[in-house]
């Protein structure tokens, strides 16, 4: 009998601990940075994204305002591999909701 309550308690621990994943799920997809208006330190919340790579975006923006984000690969340093791992997370207009840094799963 007691053998059981344990097995029941962990089954119920690792219930719990898929459920608080499955509903963590949703914000996730709102972590998104505007790659027209942030600043250097939010475009750096992007895994990959350095100083470097986040002063390119802005020197580029500058000069180019993004259209889509697949414009994104025009930067140099961010490649379509780079890019395809980021595109959840970026948007063109309204405003950046990542408030730390984002991370990718795999």
């Amino acid at each position: 009998m007691k053998k059981n309550t344990h097995y029941n308690a962990i089954a119920a621990a690792m219930l719990a601990q898929a459920l608080c994943a499955l509903s963590a799920e949703p914000t996730a997809g709102k972590l998104v940075v505007n790659i027209n208006s942030a600043t250097a330190q939010e475009l750096m919340y992007l895994p990959g994204i350095g100083a470097a790579k986040a002063d390119a975006i802005i020197k580029y923006r500058t000069s180019h305002p993004f259209k889509k984000v697949e414009d994104l690969t025009q930067v140099k340093g961010i490649g379509r591999k780079i890019f395809k791992k980021l595109e959840p997370h970026l948007t063109i207009s309204g405003e950046t909701t990542a408030k730390g840094r984002i991370v990718l799963a795999g």
